[in-house]
């Protein structure tokens, strides 16, 4: 399995956790300084849980959420479903004014392609 190890050397990096959103609990995290992963892992679940039933509610069918961008005055914080299973999901805080989104993205494409099967 990847490791989101990998996003440490992301432009601006924070934090990361590769998170099961049925229960609010962290598979694996990283981070630097002294950001507290575990309340913004388990926060984040409802944000996903939420959108997951939206999706459900207006009938999206097979469509899927590729990725949940929530910005803050001076952080990124991005959010990705597996593909092979939509209640497990890679979380990255970034900081702003260093980050470059467009590879974040990218990198968390790349990391959620190399997860085969939680």
């Amino acid at each position: 399995m990847a490791t989101v190890d990998v996003l440490k050397k992301l432009d601006g990096f924070i934090a990361a956790a590769l998170v099961d959103s049925s229960s609010g609990m962290m598979l694996e995290s990283i981070v630097v300084g002294n950001f507290p992963i575990e309340v913004a892992a388990a926060a984040n679940t409802q944000v996903v849980q939420a959108k997951l039933k939206a999706m459900d509610a207006i009938d999206l069918g097979d469509d899927h959420i590729e990725d949940i961008l929530i910005t803050l005055g001076s952080q990124y914080h991005l959010i990705r479903p597996l593909a092979s299973n939509r209640e497990i999901f890679i979380y990255v805080a970034l900081e702003r004014s260093r980050a470059n989104l467009a590879m974040a993205r990218i990198d968390l494409k790349k990391l959620e392609g190399s997860i085969k099967r939680i």
